[in-house]
């Protein structure tokens, strides 16, 4: 018995649009937004382990008018062959929305 599936299917979770990740990998850039409106920048981390992005946001729980909240995402990225993984950087714009960039590597 033998199985077709979609180039790129067992990347997955690695490289899903979700709705609150957005990936996109365009022929000069790697670009990966993320809502992060509930965390501060202190409660995020981005890190580039071998090829792999990962993206790290928590805040322990905090005390509210029903209870108390904590919240988490975690996320991990292939980045493609052809990215310089040395490039990464990140930055949050004032809505919350983390970006992650990479240059690609010159062809």
């Amino acid at each position: 018995m033998s199985v077709t599936v979609e180039p790129g299917f067992w990347d997955w979770p690695l490289q899903a649009n979700d709705g609150i990740v957005k990936v996109h990998n365009d022929d000069d850039l790697f670009h990966v937004e993320l809502d992060a409106q509930q965390f501060t920048p202190a409660e995020i981390q981005v890190k580039v382990i071998g090829r792999i992005l990962d993206i790290h946001c928590e805040h322990k729980n905090r005390p509210d008018s029903l209870g108390s909240v904590s919240r988490s995402i975690k996320r991990s990225y292939k980045l493609p062959d052809d990215v310089d993984a040395k490039s990464v950087t990140s930055s949050i714009s004032p809505r919350g929305i983390l970006a992650i960039k990479a240059m690609k590597n010159p062809k």
